[in-house]
């Protein structure tokens, strides 16, 4: 498994970069792949080419941009870019935009980078991690916080406690009526339009959150694409995706679940109660 400081080299990191749209905010992570020798040109129009076919479903959290395609021969290495906009753009996403940062990503296949995604996963989603992300100078004191080299990724401060609102509640006993037992294994589905990117990061935030119910040893999750998640609908409890990719989905014969900001556990917990009625 490849790391997320052997993926995003600090030459692959830019700050400050201005953008007219949303196209031109994906060329500017693109070119830093191609700079650093992940990539050649091509994949830079083809993660374009995945907004313009299956909508901004890669915005997947408040302000943040995934961009990604599919393995292909454009992809020389798998590489990743981090690119934060002197100004907001926006996607055309429902809920997630404007977008100030543009995380890039291109894979070889898709198992090599799943314990870097899994990292940037969790620091996205811790709020002290994100805000020194926001506030890092330059790009060798961003990588610092991303590769955990800095003192502000060994030493988060304390933060706001969250709100009696946006906690989620005592995790729930597994049961026959509302839940999974240990007699059965049960499957979720985390999917974007590619497999690679977006899906492993939902999968990441749902796993958080199985394990803090204790609930791990019961379902397991697995990241896909669109076309795989037809057919593997049927061995799922579920599928959890972005709105604009459950429009593609359309009626699997399973319950589809909306998740907006992929990086919450606090709104996975919740898709999560509604899937069980716990």
């Amino acid at each position: 498994m490849e790391d997320l400081k052997d993926l995003l080299p600090v030459e692959a990191v830019r700050l400050d970069v201005r953008a007219a749209d949303w196209r031109e905010a994906i060329g500017a992570a693109g070119r830093l792949m191609v700079e650093t020798g992940a990539t050649t040109d091509e994949y830079t129009r083809e993660m374009v080419a995945n907004v313009e076919e299956n909508g901004p479903y890669i915005v997947i959290a408040p302000g943040v941009a995934f961009a990604h395609s599919r393995p292909s021969p454009a992809v020389l290495t798998t590489g990743m870019s981090w690119v934060r906009l002197a100004e907001p753009v926006e996607f055309g996403h429902e809920s997630n935009d404007p977008v100030t940062l543009v995380v890039a990503l291109a894979a070889k296949d898709s198992a090599a980078h799943t314990s870097a995604m899994a990292s940037l996963a969790r620091l996205l989603g811790d709020p002290d991690t994100a805000s020194a992300l926001a506030a890092a100078p330059t790009p060798e004191a961003l990588h610092a916080v991303l590769t955990g080299d800095g003192a502000e990724a060994s030493e988060p401060s304390a933060g706001p406690e969250p709100s009696a609102a946006s906690k989620p509640s005592a995790a729930p006993e597994p049961s026959a009526a509302s839940g999974p037992r240990a007699a059965s294994l049960h499957k979720i589905l985390t999917v974007c339009g590619n497999g690679v990117g977006t899906s492993l990061f939902l999968k990441n935030t749902l796993e958080q959150v199985l394990d803090r119910w204790g609930w791990s040893r019961f379902v397991t999750v697995e990241a896909t694409d669109t076309i795989s998640a037809k057919g593997k609908a049927s061995e799922a409890v579920a599928l959890l995706t972005s709105r604009e990719i459950a429009r593609t989905l359309g009626d699997v014969g399973r319950p589809v679940k909306v998740v907006q900001d992929f990086t919450s556990t606090a709104e996975v917990d919740a898709v999560l109660r509604d899937t069980y009625d716990v």
